[in-house]
């Protein structure tokens, strides 16, 4: 099905953003407005949903999904540099999640959201991993671990099997509890795709190199991304929403120190605002704590335990 210039597949009833352009940005942005979208869902809410789930039902299935979408989005932008195509992260993490869904127990004290980022998280290792080399690694645990850890933190000395000693292949081993061939046939692997970051970048017109332009400057700035910075904003929007609305059911002196406390562009003292009240600073001290409690057990079940209020 097409919908304003996205091909939109079926996938457990939830939309799966493939651009009919192969435009990356596109597909990110369809992925941004799909979680920013998503509804939250209370405790009560989920765990109906999840015995429905359990029993079959694709509807609950869907909405639980739709609503932990945005966790799949953030730990799939944690490996945009993977070389992996971001569309991609975000269809295995969906599979991980809807996984997760399934073995989900609505009976235990925990939310779906802490239960499915390890599922997430693993199956979008897992396609990093395979999406490596045209030889498939092993996705064993300890391989998988021992793969994205070399990479990530020893890729530097890693410039070829021959480089790697077996005296440090054998440390490396024990401590990602693998065997010494892994570790060298994994670090051949890894060198192999390694290039300096200072070598120039060839022409792919002529094979010419590009006078004065090398990887080093073409790597993304570490600032966020466009599409970062409005997902964030997105959430602080609804966060904001969220609490405006829980701290309009709180009574209006409370009201009034919580806004001066935590909303103001100073934050006010105790004894400042007694003085306006007519309490002594310890009584605001009180009511504080009291308000706070009130909006903790109001956007806690919205939440899921993120932190809302500014410290």
């Amino acid at each position: 099905m097409v919908f304003r210039g996205f091909l939109y597949y079926p996938f457990f009833g939830i939309p799966i953003i493939r651009d009919r352009d192969g435009d990356i940005n596109r597909v990110i942005e369809g992925f941004r407005n799909l979680a920013l979208k998503a509804p939250f869902l209370g405790p009560e809410e989920e765990r109906d949903l999840a015995r429905r789930a359990g029993a079959g039902d694709s509807d609950a299935t869907a909405r639980l999904a739709a609503s932990h979408f945005r966790f799949v989005l953030r730990i799939a932008r944690g490996y945009r540099r993977s070389g992996v195509p971001m569309a991609d992260l975000v269809q295995e993490g969906m599979l991980g999640l809807i996984q997760a869904i399934k073995r989900f127990n609505p009976e235990r004290d925990a939310r779906l959201a802490t239960y499915a980022m390890f599922s997430i998280r693993a199956a979008i290792q897992d396609h990093v991993v395979r999406s490596f080399s045209l030889v498939r690694l092993s996705t064993h645990s300890a391989q998988k671990s021992l793969f994205l850890q070399l990479r990530r933190r020893t890729s530097g000395l890693l410039e070829g099997a021959d480089a790697l000693s077996e005296d440090i292949a054998a440390r490396l081993a024990e401590r990602f509890d693998a065997t010494a061939a892994d570790v060298k046939a994994i670090a051949r692997r890894i060198a192999s795709r390694d290039q300096s970051l200072n070598a120039p970048i060839a022409d792919a017109a002529n094979g010419a190199e590009e006078a004065g332009d090398s990887w080093l400057e073409r790597l993304p700035s570490e600032a966020p991304s466009a599409e970062d910075q409005l997902l964030a904003a997105g959430e602080r929007k609804a966060l904001g929403d969220l609490i405006g609305k829980a701290l309009a059911k709180l009574p209006a002196r409370e009201q009034f120190i919580i806004r001066n406390r935590y909303f103001s562009e100073a934050k006010r003292t105790f004894a400042s605002i007694g003085i306006e009240l007519n309490l002594s600073k310890d009584r605001v001290r009180q009511l504080e704590a009291a308000a706070l409690a009130k909006l903790k057990g109001l956007l806690e079940p919205r939440l899921a335990g993120r932190q809302v209020m500014p410290e």
